[in-house]
């Protein structure tokens, strides 16, 4: 009896803000429901980003890899050849800066070279912009003939470059040429017509092959910029009384800019480096009157000269002058806000 009442007797009172003793005081085990983390992933969570930029880094590697190996290290290459006596057959022979830069700019066609890439760059960058947008407004407002006008339009984009100049090569001759046959059978000419015999037909017969190349690559480029133009923008403007030309030229026109900046760069950029399309059709002829500023860098390179420092010298000129000249289109194509 004795004992079965000094077990039933119920524990004294917990005076009030005293510990609680006995197997309650060391229970430390979080509250029914509530998740713990183990100590591996505590340890995770105290370095969140090392798997993940181990990981990045193995998907960037190979771009990397990419870009030193054929950019910055044939940069660098160019740069130490620019400052050395460097013949095609004899390799280096010690630094003699300034020397070729001098030699380059004294060339008798460096200036020559220059003023026509400038005047070719302004035609070709010209037409192609003015081209490419007339050809995207047509395709977009076109509902019919959408699918012809734009499959025919980008066609002589899937050739090569050097295959196209080939192609116009063999059309622009008089002998084997159709085009000279057909103009006499009209009775426009009366004699076969050399197109690439004249500086200025030379110039003209290149700018067509490149327009005919390349327009339809443009409006592809501002056709993805038009359809990017909300439509309600047009509907605001035709609710305010807006006309054709002042939709044009206050909406469409604006919000095209970003695309229009990276056409003109991209234009500008090729023109300043055109090469193929010469080297194929003109040689340069005649009398030099074709002669651009990378196929003076080959001339000079690899026929007359052999000289790789002048060369290297007037390569680093042409970067030189087309880093300045994005910059200045970069900043000059900015929206007035961004200014």
């Amino acid at each position: 009896m004795s004992v079965q009442s000094a077990s039933s007797t119920p524990p004294p009172p917990v005076p009030h803000g005293a510990a609680p003793q006995g197997p309650a005081a060391s229970d430390d085990r979080p509250p029914r429901g509530t998740a713990t983390a183990s100590p591996s992933t505590r340890r995770r969570g105290r370095r969140p980003g090392r798997s993940q930029a181990a990981r990045g880094w193995a998907y960037a590697a190979p771009t990397a890899v990419f870009v030193l190996v054929l950019f910055i290290f044939p940069v660098l290459l160019v740069g130490q050849m620019s400052a050395s006596d460097w013949p095609l057959l004899a390799g280096n022979r010690g630094v003699n800066f300034p020397d070729n830069f001098r030699d380059a700019v004294e060339n008798r066609f460096f200036w020559d070279s220059v003023v026509f890439t400038v005047k070719y760059t302004v035609i070709a960058t010209v037409l192609l912009i003015g081209l490419g947008l007339g050809f995207a407004l047509l395709v977009q407002e076109s509902s019919r003939w959408k699918s012809f006008l734009r499959t025919s339009i980008l066609v002589p984009s899937a050739l090569g470059l050097a295959s196209a100049s080939l192609l116009f090569y063999a059309l622009y001759s008089p002998q084997v040429g159709p085009i000279s046959p057909l103009l006499e059978r009209l009775g426009i000419v009366d004699e076969p017509v050399s197109f690439l015999g004249s500086p200025e037909g030379a110039l003209w017969s290149t700018v067509f092959l490149i327009v005919w190349r390349f327009a339809g690559f443009y409006m592809l480029l501002l056709m993805v910029g038009l359809q990017g133009i909300p439509h309600e923008v047009y509907e605001a403007a035709r609710m305010d009384g807006a006309n054709r030309w002042q939709t044009f030229g206050r909406v469409t026109l604006p919000l095209l800019r970003p695309s229009l900046a990276l056409c003109t760069i991209m234009c500008v950029t090729g023109s300043l480096l055109a090469f193929d399309q010469f080297y194929i059709l003109t040689k340069g002829g005649p009398d030099n009157s074709t002669i651009t500023v990378v196929q003076l860098i080959y001339n000079i390179a690899f026929q007359g000269q052999n000289d790789l420092g002048v060369a290297a010298a007037l390569s680093i000129i042409v970067l030189a002058a087309l880093v300045l000249i994005n910059v200045a289109q970069v900043r000059g194509m900015r929206a007035p806000e961004e200014k």
